[in-house]
């Protein structure tokens, strides 16, 4: 069994094979193996809750015509990355990297079942359980990339690049890290994944937004950027909420471990740095649009605390809470600063997606280097750069491969009508929408 291989995780993990330790009792290796896959668990399910915050998030930052299209899209992109991870991704990612680049093209099987008579304790923690906490963590990867491109991409084509980003792209940069591979070797060091999975869903979506092109009437031909609101910021709250709550599953369960005392300890940490940084790019994003535009932005406002907690998740156990909330705050000030930055450059990402995830992912990965002094910037760079260069071309391949063979992008018509109508051929408020009529 492999997982991720984490610096700070090594003491846990010798907690859980029952290993003595200095002050340390040593741990039942039964009771450590049923608490470590507690975590797994619980830690998979909140992040697989977090689909349904991305899910709510697009849907009320897309217009109504658009509102079930995202349903379907959220839905559909979460079950084809379990089946992918499930298919190739896993063993890609972490069986035989062996300090290489990449493991093996097989299925995933589980090394025990319920049916044993015997189960193994010394691996530490249920092979399922692991499973299922990686798989939900490559499903986030792939909710990045459908708010940014929403409202103009056709959805077969989307699926389509869900496949090749679950089920490739994905596995093979994670196994450089997280499986054992020659950025793990070389030091690099990304906790709960700001690069690895946050910076990857923004890469992914960076270049397809500028393969795709900006939605209809965002952009004047004299430069003028016109706003397009959404259907229903109460839903992009709601979706926020549930994410800010689902990060808690994603970083902290990502110490890979709560078969000891200083593990309950170390996640605990965990937690409150979550929580505190998520603040930090809340205030920091609140005062920020107050002081630059006289009005507070709501839509600011909630990706700053989504800025917060991809700012925080590449290492959320060495920081102090001062440290977390400053680093949170940092996230928050950077949405502010590039959501614009993007309109100038026009590039339509429809909910923020690339300045809180590729943004924020990049600098909570060197911010690493200000907390943990076992990593080194240098290393932190090269990580980031590899892992982007990878991402970035094989993502620009993928979306031009499918742009002249089968087309992504939907009719300036269809486009027009919105793709509740012209992809499902129904509306998430059909009393409201163009195909209302009156009874």
């Amino acid at each position: 069994m492999k997982t991720r291989l984490l610096t700070t995780g090594l003491l846990a993990a010798l907690f859980a094979l029952g290993t003595t330790v200095p002050a340390q009792a040593a741990v039942d290796p039964e009771v450590a193996y049923i608490l470590n896959s507690l975590l797994f668990l619980i830690g998979g399910f909140l992040v697989m809750w977090m689909a349904a915050g991305f899910c709510m998030l697009e849907a009320g930052l897309v217009r109504t015509k658009n509102v079930a299209t995202m349903c379907v899209k959220n839905v559909g992109l979460y079950a084809l990355a379990g089946i992918l991870y499930f298919l190739v991704g896993y063993n890609l990612m972490y069986e035989g990297v062996d300090g290489g680049f990449i493991g093996s093209f097989s299925l995933w099987g589980a090394s025990e079942t319920a049916a044993n008579e015997a189960i193994n304790v010394e691996g530490g923690y249920s092979s399922a359980s692991d499973w299922f906490f990686q798989m939900v963590f490559v499903a986030t990867a792939a909710s990045i990339v459908s708010g940014t491109v929403a409202e103009r991409i056709k959805m077969f084509p989307f699926f389509a690049f869900v496949i090749i980003l679950t089920g490739i792209i994905y596995p093979i940069q994670g196994a450089w890290t997280w499986g054992a591979g020659w950025l793990s070797e070389m030091g690099f060091s990304d906790f709960a994944g700001s690069t690895i999975v946050h910076s990857v869903g923004g890469w992914a979506a960076l270049t397809g937004a500028i393969i795709l092109g900006a939605r209809k009437g965002k952009y004047g031909l004299n430069g003028q950027v016109r706003p397009i609101p959404g259907s229903s910021l109460t839903l992009a709250t709601l979706g926020t909420f549930i994410l800010w709550l689902g990060w808690f599953g994603f970083n902290g369960a990502s110490q890979l471990a709560l078969g000891s005392a200083i593990d309950a300890v170390a996640v605990s940490q965990i937690f409150a740095n979550t929580n505190m940084a998520a603040a930090g790019g809340v205030v920091a994003s609140l005062c920020l649009t107050k002081l630059f535009y006289n009005k507070v932005d709501l839509t600011m406002v909630l990706n700053g605390a989504l800025a917060g907690l991809v700012s925080i998740t590449a290492e959320p156990l060495t920081p102090t809470i001062g440290q977390a909330i400053l680093i949170g705050a940092v996230g928050g000030a950077l949405v502010v600063f590039v959501v614009p930055l993007l309109d100038k450059l026009k590039i339509d990402d429809v909910v923020g997606a690339i300045p809180v995830h590729l943004v924020c992912g990049i600098w909570g990965t060197l911010a690493v280097v200000l907390t943990n002094d076992g990593a080194s910037l240098l290393n932190q760079l090269i990580g980031i750069s590899a892992i982007g260069a990878f991402v970035g071309i094989t993502s620009a391949i993928a979306w031009l491969g499918l742009k002249y063979t089968v087309g992504i992008r939907m009719s300036e018509e269809d486009e027009h009508k919105g793709g509740d109508l012209a992809e499902l051929g129904m509306e998430a408020y059909p009393e409201f929408g163009t195909g209302s009529q009156k009874i």
